[in-house]
């Protein structure tokens, strides 16, 4: 399922919005889910931390979460966001940070996702939420990252391979020019990996 959303949701704390989000779209459907099918992987994509969705699960024990995003060191939302992020009480160990220099290429980007994506087979998660972030593209006014129209493709098709049931719920990306095309890449790589059975 494709979620379009605007605004975006990831920054949306339980008890306040942020970075112009009031709904957490990503928080609120792995909840659903977890409560219905048991341990659930959500993954984001976008250029910024998902710092309310970390916010939302962070002592929790049903739902893995995975941030790949632009180092806070001097990046929104600075104060969140690190790799030292990971988890507490029930949660310990089921948060995963993994912040990227400026500019990093898809090469860089994918090689992170592949380490997000080994973390989430072996947790072997009933159903995905992607909080899918088109904002880490080279051409994107967000100036984070450096991905190509062909990294969105294969970072789509490397979490279909996955297999699972899944949401992917649309969250940054500001460029008009691009956002529709690398929204169809994405979702093609996708679906071609996830109907090919991984």
């Amino acid at each position: 399922v494709y979620a379009l959303c605007r605004p975006s949701g990831h920054h949306a704390y339980a008890d306040m919005g942020g970075g112009a989000t009031y709904l957490n779209n990503a928080a609120i459907a792995a909840n659903h889910l977890a409560a219905r099918l048991g341990r659930v992987a959500l993954i984001d994509v976008d250029v910024h931390h998902a710092n309310g969705t970390q916010s939302h699960f962070y002592a929790r024990g049903d739902v893995f979460t995975v941030s790949l995003h632009r180092d806070p060191h001097d990046y929104w939302p600075y104060l969140i966001g690190y790799a030292g992020e990971t988890g507490e009480g029930a949660g310990r160990g089921l948060n995963l940070n993994l912040p990227l220099p400026a500019g990093s290429d898809d090469e860089t980007y994918l090689a992170a996702l592949e380490t997000a994506c080994r973390r989430i087979a072996a947790g072997a998660p009933a159903a995905l939420v992607v909080s899918a972030g088109y904002d880490a593209h080279v051409d994107d006014p967000s100036a984070g990252l450096a991905l190509t129209e062909a990294g969105f493709r294969r970072i789509g098709g490397r979490l279909g391979a996955l297999g699972l049931p899944t949401l992917l719920v649309q969250e940054g990306g500001y460029n008009c020019d691009t956002l529709g095309d690398l929204a169809a890449a994405f979702t093609d790589g996708f679906e071609a990996a996830h109907g090919a059975g991984g």
